[in-house]
């Protein structure tokens, strides 16, 4: 038998859908017709009716119906499933026959066309015979209906067409043929989609009669075939409920049959045929747990029922169709929607096909090995009448047997020799690793990695079965890192041996050398013989000799190999292999590291290489070089030896390449590194090393970086965890856990020996020139020479720092925007030893803040290093962080004449500007002198001279200086004015005579103007006497243009009498001014307060004499009397 023989029938697998037949359309030549067909047939969307169309010829021949049978008393079933009868149902036997005929309503031949219809109506029937298929007539029509009612010729004559055709209302449908096309074939779908579902109901009606007449003692087979029956027509009818329900029914039907080896494949076919149904039913309801339990189930109840032993491998067969098909219902699930998990995704299933299709071929292997004599008999007892089988899961040459024992023991006899000869020609290893690819697959999916690399191990080892080498040796080189990673060194042992097998047989030099280096390394378990066996094959491959067989490989594979082999030797191509063991565990170890993490340019880099064998037996390398990323310093790190055969076990010497199994080899180099490379990294980028002569073939060991294999890092990290307790060796001996890798270095700068001091006076001071004195000295022993100077700001700070910091060595100037903030490479010249220079630098911070500022000073000296003069370049760097404050705060206020504070002034009326200089320096400042720069919009009523010149303020004083001003009359709609601006030229007082004075501007505020209709003022002494008088002059001004009527008077005192107009009324005429005089005469001394003088102008009611009282004074000092003198007392005094 073929191995589709397991393969579930298409029937079985595809949806199962309600078969329409379609009749009278030539879709050929007719093209109304075709498109007809084509609404029915093309882009079904999933929302329309799920029904299969086919279009049939008018006289079609349908399946016969058998005759019905009355009775079921004698009748014994030959089988369950006839091969042919979901096919017959599917494709076949129509739910409904559609016939399709060209007739409008105003027909003129209405009555001929009319009893053509009813004739191609009757062919129809007649060729169904007896089926409940329903019939149906489409008119196909040019013209659009009327409505229902509207048109009375068209219900005459429909009700005239029924009667002829026999057919009921419900069978006649109207197709016009406009641009709504597929709109009107929907509707015919639906209409289709009923009578379908009419005619399943009824054929399952028609199965369930049949209950009543059969009993279970010869008709089992026929209840499981008629539960069955009814699910596929509840199928066919869309009721998949109802079908899940009947397929259980029968599927636990089948278990309750008896069992033997004649009817075992039968029962497992059809149990296999139920169960695909059933969970797939059951993804398609959306409950996948319960399509899992039904498989789980299946497989319990079936997988003890292995039939004749001779046959056991079609058992393996049919358990792994049986998990294959429940991975692909899985699978098709998810794609569909259904959400799977790491622990329950069908690549268990598929795995688990695998296995069983492995122990099918294992079987076979064992069952099937005939002599050679023995033939396939003939004639063939697979073969019959038919080509196929009756039933399902019956043997060809006893078809319909029921009982217990074969009717035929010779032809039994033959037939399982028929088998056992088809199943020779399985070829097994396809199957499994189509399996093992469709799990892997999964597997990838659901982030599995190790069952990943598991089964890609068993799917190599397969194609190694199947003598495909190349695919075996590419999926086995594929896993064999992560087994390297996770350290599962058995099974990388394992893949490795096969590998091996496979590159030997292919006749692979460089992959047998690779394989060939690991299995004798310490991460083989190999056995030592076995590793010596295969270190001599190399050190034969080596020679450009024919190696030995691989153990367990076929013979015919090993003849053919050796062939190759010779081929390799005879060849005298290219015997030169770099085999990269970075990603593998080679039979060496290799270390490489760099004494020290940097190295000056002065002092010779030196470089150690630690190697170490793992092998069986000592081997013997030809070369050691080491790669560096300057390529001119690989000449330096070479040995060479040539190879010879006498010398292999020599005491191992720093000129011997011959390693000792188990002992760690140093090797030291050093060079002198270039001045170009100060600076620059040296790295280590590979160590090769040379095995066997040049005149035979030679094989490098490339190490990538320092080295180290796939095995190292994880070395290193339990070296350092470990507790063990490390002996001390000698001096020539050297613990292989404790080196370290040290794959590059860097070359500095020779180390400066000059001395750089910063001298200077922190913190630095807003917008003044700052000093900072720069101090070189030489404390080589040569001449510096190219000596050059970089100061100011350290690159790579906030941009805004860059853009308001700036620096000169030119004390006499101040520094602008033009000025950089780093001065670059100045000229210096040369030091001689000890020699000292001092550069003064000067710095203005126009923002305050923090700064971290450089000094670099770069020169070069000539110096010995082995015995070789090199110019050094040397450099030095200073850094200082420092901080720029305020020097000084300035306050600055408005007041009256009396020194109030003013909010707003007046026109014309004088006013006070005070000036407060608070010193916030740490240090001394010298005020060299200040300017006031008035607006416009003001005007001094003094000369305006500074009263701050030349003042020196310590830490925390203030300065004060006061102007006297007056705002004059401003255009109408102008409130505030602009004052002006307030310069101070200031410097730090121990600031050098050559450094600038620095300008600090301050724009001093605006200030609110207001006009004032009167203005008033006093003309008084300083001071007054207790009982003398005291002449007091009010002028009182009109600033208006109107004439002010006046009201004044003046409130007594107790502190004064006073003689004068105590209220008075006066009219001031615009823009002149009145005087009033009175005298005063003072009663007690001291302050005291003058008698209040109160106006009031008629014109304006608003206007306070609260307002004037600010210009004028309200109090005054008051002297006592004194005495009289007379000139007796002044001669004794």
């Amino acid at each position: 038998m073929s191995p589709t023989q397991w393969d579930l029938p298409p029937e079985l697998c595809c949806r199962p859908m309600a078969f329409v037949a379609l009749t009278g359309l030539d879709v050929v030549y007719n093209a109304i017709h075709r498109a007809i067909w084509d609404a029915f047939c093309a882009n079904r969307r999933a929302d329309r009716v799920p029904i299969s169309f086919k279009v049939l010829p008018g006289d079609h021949e349908y399946p016969k119906c058998r005759t019905k049978r009355t009775s079921y008393e004698w009748y014994i079933p030959k089988g369950m499933l006839k091969t042919g009868w979901m096919n017959k149902h599917l494709n076949l036997v129509p739910a409904l026959v559609v016939l399709f005929y060209e007739l409008d309503w105003d027909e003129v031949q209405w009555k001929e066309k009319q009893s053509e219809c009813a004739t191609k109506v009757e062919i129809v029937r007649t060729s169904l015979q007896g089926r409940n298929t329903k019939v149906a007539v489409v008119l196909i029509q040019k013209k659009t209906p009327l409505p229902p009612g509207e048109d009375l010729i068209a219900s005459e004559r429909a009700a005239t067409l029924c009667n002829a055709c026999d057919l009921s209302g419900k069978s006649l449908f109207v197709l016009p043929h406009t641009d709504h096309l597929v709109g009107y074939i929907i509707r015919l779908e639906n209409a289709f989609y009923e009578h379908a579902q009419t005619y399943y109901y009824t054929e399952i009606r028609k199965v369930k009669s049949h209950k009543e007449f059969l009993n279970k003692t010869t008709h089992q087979l026929l209840f499981v075939r008629h539960q069955f029956k009814i699910a596929f027509f509840s199928e066919l009818k869309q009721d998949t409920q109802n079908a899940l329900k009947y397929y259980r029914t029968a599927y636990n039907l089948i278990h309750e049959l008896r069992a033997h080896e004649t009817n075992m494949l039968e029962i497992k076919t059809m149990a296999g045929f139920i169960n695909y149904k059933i969970c797939r039913l059951c993804f398609q309801h959306n409950t996948p747990l319960d399509a899992i339990a039904q498989f789980r189930k299946h497989i319990d109840l079936c997988k003890k029922k292995i039939g004749s032993a001779d046959l056991a491998f079609e058992h393996a067969a049919w358990m792994s169709k049986q998990f294959q098909s429940f991975g692909d219902l899985f699978d098709e699930a998810i794609k569909l929607g259904l959400t799977a998990i790491q622990t329950q995704n069908p690549g268990f299933y598929y795995q688990q096909a695998a296995y069983y299709a492995q122990e099918r071929k294992q079987q076979a292997n064992h069952l099937c090995s005939h002599e050679a004599a023995v033939c396939y008999p003939s004639p063939d007892p697979l073969e019959t009448p038919t080509g196929v089988l009756d039933f399902y899961g019956q043997r060809p040459w006893r078809q319909g047997h029921q009982s217990i024992d074969p009717p035929d023991l010779d032809k039994e006899r033959e037939g399982i020799l028929a088998l056992q000869r088809k199943e020779r020609e399985v070829l097994h290893s396809e199957l499994i690793i189509a399996l093992l690819s469709n799990a892997v697959a999964q597997f990838k999916k659901y982030k599995c990695p190790r069952m990943k690399s598991h089964l890609m191990v068993q799917m190599g080892e397969e194609y190694y079965h199947a003598k495909d080498y190349t695919k075996a040796l590419k999926l086995l080189d594929y896993v064999m890192c992560d087994y390297r990673t996770e350290r599962w060194w058995m099974l990388l042992t394992s893949i490795l041996t096969t590998a091996l097998k496979c590159s030997y047989l292919m006749g692979q030099v460089k992959d047998y050398i690779t394989y060939s280096l690991e299995l004798i390394g310490r991460a083989s378990t190999l056995a030592e013989d076995q590793k010596s066996r295969i270190e001599k094959n190399l050190m034969k491959v080596l020679m450009n000799e024919v190696p030995d067989s691989e153990p367990d490989c076929d013979s015919a594979a090993v003849r053919a190999a050796q062939g190759l082999w010779t081929d390799r030797v005879s060849l005298a191509g290219n015997n030169e292999f770099t085999i990269e063991v970075q990603d593998c565990i080679p039979f060496v170890q290799c270390k490489a590291k760099f004494l020290c993490p940097s190295f000056h340019v002065d002092v010779p880099v030196q470089l150690q290489v630690f190697l170490k064998a793992d092998c069986p037996h000592p081997i013997r390398f030809s070369k050691l070089c080491v790669s560096l990323s300057n390529k001119e310093y690989n000449q330096y790190c070479m040995i060479e030896e040539p190879c010879q055969s006498s010398d292999i076990l020599e005491p191992s010497t720093q000129e011997t390449l011959c390693l000792v199994p188990g002992k760690t080899r140093k090797y030291s180099f050093k060079f002198v590194a270039r001045t170009e490379d100060v600076g620059k990294k040296i790295e280590i980028t590979s160590v090769d090393l040379m095995l066997v002569g040049e005149s035979e073939r030679c094989v490098f060991l490339n190490w990538r970086g320092g080295g180290g294999d796939a095995a190292s890092s994880h070395e290193a990290l339990q070296a350092t965890r470990s507790f063990k307790r490390r002996l001390r060796l000698s001096e020539s001996q050297m613990d292989w856990d404790t080196v370290s890798i040290q794959a590059s270095t860097m070359v500095i700068s020779r180390v400066p020996r000059i001395s750089v001091q910063l001298r200077h006076e922190p913190p630095a001071l807003n917008n003044e020139m700052y000093c900072m004195v720069v101090t070189i000295q030489s404390q080589e022993d040569a001449v510096a020479r190219d000596v050059k100077l970089t100061a100011g700001l350290k690159p790579g700070q906030d941009a805004n720092l860059t853009q308001t910091t700036h620096v000169t060595m030119n004390s006499s100037e101040m520094c602008d925007d033009s000025h950089p903030a780093l001065l670059p490479d100045i000229s210096i010249g040369e030091l001689q030893p000890g020699q000292k220079i001092e550069k003064p630098l000067y710095i203005l911070c126009s923002t305050t803040g923090s700064r971290i500022f450089l000094v670099h000073v770069s020169y070069s000296v000539t110096t010995v290093v082995e015995e070789k003069e090199i110019v050094c370049k040397c450099h030095k760097d200073e850094t200082v962080t420092i901080e720029t404050v305020v020097p000084f705060e300035v306050a600055v206020k408005f007041v009256s004449a009396k020194f109030e504070h003013l909010d707003r002034v007046y026109v014309d009326i004088p006013f006070l500007l005070m000036m407060d200089i608070l010193s916030a320096s740490p240090w001394p400042l010298h005020l060299v002198s200040s300017e006031l720069l008035l607006a416009p919009s003001m005007a001094a009523v003094d000369l305006l001279e500074s009263q701050v010149e030349q003042v020196v303020l310590q830490t925390g004083e203030c300065a004060s200086e006061c102007f006297c001003l007056k705002c004059p009359p401003v255009t109408s709609g102008v409130n505030t004015v602009a004052s002006g601006r307030y310069v101070i030229s200031w410097k730090r007082k121990s600031a050098a005579e050559n450094v600038p004075v620095v300008s600090t501007v301050i724009t001093l505020p605006h200030v609110i103007v207001e006009t004032i209709p009167l203005y008033i003022h006093a003309d008084l002494p300083s001071f007054g006497r207790v009982r003398e008088s005291l002449p007091v002059k009010y002028h009182i001004q009109n600033r208006t243009s109107l004439v002010q009527d006046v009201e004044m008077s003046v409130e007594p005192s107790d502190a004064f009498m006073f003689s004068g107009l105590k209220q008075v009324r006066l009219r001031i005429l615009p823009g002149t001014e009145q005087e009033m005089l009175y005298n005063f005469y003072p009663l007690m001394a001291g302050y005291q307060n003058l008698p209040s003088l109160n106006i009031n102008l008629l014109r304006f009611p608003g206007f306070t004499s609260q307002l004037l009282r600010r210009f004028l004074p309200t109090r005054i000092f008051v002297k006592p009397q004194g005495r009289q003198v007379d000139d007796a007392s002044i001669e004794a005094a």
